[in-house]
């Protein structure tokens, strides 16, 4: 058996020959093995965009409320640990070790992949520190997700929009009816698009489950540096806004407030808690702002609804010479986030990224120029080679924006030694 971390990941890489494998037979069939059976809160994050932003969002304001917080996210930028936290803290090598072995041990020759392994070694240290209440973040789609084979006691899809199309399908309309598979009979599920999908309204109605929307059942009201939330069950006034960047981040925190209104006789929270909660909160890669001249700002936007959302933010700030550092995987919609970053950028500088999936320089620079885009386009050998050759180049009242997939942010922060808390 391996022995330290590293080697148990790269173990994990090879036990499956594909990647992503959707259907829960298998990781149904460990999970009652293992007697993976919680007993507290469990609440479900799905949706195409924003999940992140709505499990920092939870787990923030939960702890700040005094409650044992077990939260699982993915991917990871720097250290698989981060995928796993309990009471904000990242579980230890050891522990994540010695929940692999265990599923190693009982899963005998049923095969599971990377993300099925994980999922279920997240669970497996939440129970045994004994959290009070779990956020388990969908890794893709929702109703095959390994993350749906435990039940929930609410459901939050944050958005819907057009991504990982051999899987989901090619419309909003299917995958709607994908991340809808999360929803629970008899149970509430939070949708925070504004622009909800039939089949996820149907699905809801049809398997029972209460289905609250934004803008119709809750929302929020921005004014003057605060904010004010309501729903169909109550409100809260004069919030603080979150610390994480970006006007959408509202129908995150809204979102996340419908979820305690759900939750509030299992979960009380205090207005206190929620707002030390917003005001707290922190996530790396999205939309993050690193200190220093000139300004540097990192988001981990893979698709054309994060880069729409991306531009938004850069266009709310001060005009700005704009560099940006640019590199995706090759099954993402490459041309889709050119077109839509285009008018914010004034030099790209492209790169391959190290990773099976990941487009090579070359390619890239071959969209940005089918686009035809504004600004010059350069090829580097890599993401740090594009972002040291940023810093040469741009002025102290320059920005270098890098974005276009976890892996991107996660080379600038390495070259940089940012970490993540």
């Amino acid at each position: 058996m391996p022995n330290t971390l590293a080697d148990w990941l790269t173990h994990l890489e090879s036990l499956h020959p594909k990647t992503i494998a959707l259907g829960l037979e298998r990781v149904a069939q460990v999970k009652q093995r293992l007697n993976l059976d919680p007993d507290f809160p469990v609440i479900v994050v799905g949706g195409t965009n924003g999940k992140g932003s709505v499990c920092a969002l939870l787990e923030s304001i939960l702890y700040a409320a005094g409650y044992r917080v077990g939260c699982y996210t993915s991917p990871h930028l720097l250290h698989y640990n981060e995928r796993v936290r309990v009471a904000k803290q990242q579980v230890s090598d050891a522990e994540l070790c010695a929940s692999f072995d265990a599923i190693e041990q009982v899963r005998g020759d049923i095969s599971l992949t990377y993300f099925e392994f994980g999922t279920l070694a997240a669970m497996q240290c939440f129970i045994a520190h004994k959290v009070e209440v779990a956020i388990l973040e969908v890794g893709l789609g929702g109703r095959l997700d390994a993350v749906n084979v435990f039940d929930n006691d609410c459901a939050v899809v944050t958005s819907v929009d057009i991504d990982h199309v051999d899987y989901l399908g090619d419309t909003r309309e299917k995958i709607a009816f994908e991340k809808a598979g999360i929803f629970r009979p008899n149970r509430v599920a939070i949708c925070a698009d504004s622009n909800v999908p039939e089949t996820l309204r149907v699905h809801a109605r049809d398997i029972g489950a209460e289905l609250w929307c934004i803008g119709d059942d809750f929302g929020c009201t921005p004014h003057q540096g605060q904010w004010d939330y309501r729903s169909r069950v109550g409100a809260r006034n004069a919030l603080p806004h979150p610390a994480l960047r970006g006007a959408f981040q509202l129908n995150n925190a809204s979102a996340v407030l419908a979820v305690l209104d759900v939750m509030q006789e299992r979960l009380p929270v205090s207005m206190a808690a929620v707002r030390r909660g917003l005001t707290e909160v922190g996530l790396a890669g999205r939309f993050q702002f690193v200190p220093g001249k000139p300004q540097l700002i990192l988001d981990v936007a893979h698709n054309p609804h994060a880069a729409r959302s991306l531009a938004q933010n850069l266009a709310n700030l001060p005009p700005a010479k704009t560099f940006a550092v640019f590199a995706m995987l090759k099954d993402k919609d490459m041309r889709g986030v050119a077109e839509l970053m285009d008018p914010h950028i004034d030099v790209w500088l492209v790169s391959g990224i190290d990773a099976i999936r990941g487009a090579s320089g070359e390619e890239l620079a071959q969209v940005l120029q089918d686009v035809a885009v504004r600004g010059k386009v350069l090829c580097l050998t890599s993401v740090a080679d594009a972002l040291r050759f940023a810093y040469k180049e741009a002025g102290e009242n320059d920005r270098i924006a890098a974005f276009g997939s976890f892996y991107t942010v996660a080379a600038v922060m390495q070259e940089k030694g940012i970490h993540v808390s």
